[in-house]
């Protein structure tokens, strides 16, 4: 009786976390390959929303809930051989990578890009491409740890969080 008392209360606390916000910590991203935007979180509230360029096909950039795992300014282009910091490098001046499909953080990433003209189009071969300006705003935001949540959905943001 006790132990049920207990697990009751624990379920039914106002302490305890439920809902978006909790879940995916603060701040957190939402990337929405439909509408392809993304959506800083903070406090619950969204606090800005981006245009992004995603996957040129649907399973190009993957599906789920991510943390981030590497930030660097100025990334090197390996796919490429393209030195941070040139103008043709495609991964603009931030990379902020997270971890799908169990890779280490510098497979899938939200970046910058070196065509604006890309920006709210299906483009990428699985990225997350923003303005450069937008990019190096959301880099000053986020830190090692942050969960990227990226879906498919006609919701809005709000109804994404609520």
């Amino acid at each position: 009786m006790v132990k049920l008392s207990i697990a009751f209360i624990l379920l039914f606390s106002p302490l305890w976390p439920i809902g978006n916000a909790e879940k995916l910590g603060d701040p957190y991203v939402i990337v929405n390959k439909t509408s392809n935007r993304l959506a800083l979180i903070e406090e619950g509230k969204i606090k800005e929303v981006y245009k992004v360029a995603t996957g040129k096909s649907k399973e190009l950039t993957p599906e789920g809930e991510f943390t981030v795992t590497v930030k660097a300014i100025d990334p090197y282009y390996r796919k490429k051989d393209i030195p941070g910091g040139d103008k043709t490098n495609p991964l603009g001046s931030r990379w902020i990578g997270f971890d799908a499909q169990n890779t280490d953080g510098r497979t899938f990433g939200v970046h910058g890009n070196n065509n604006p003209a890309a920006i709210g189009r299906f483009v990428t071969a699985g990225c997350i491409r923003m303005y450069e300006k937008d990019v190096q705003e959301l880099y000053r935001l986020l830190k090692i740890g942050t969960k990227i949540k990226v879906i498919q959905s006609h919701k809005s943001f709000e109804d994404l969080i609520n």
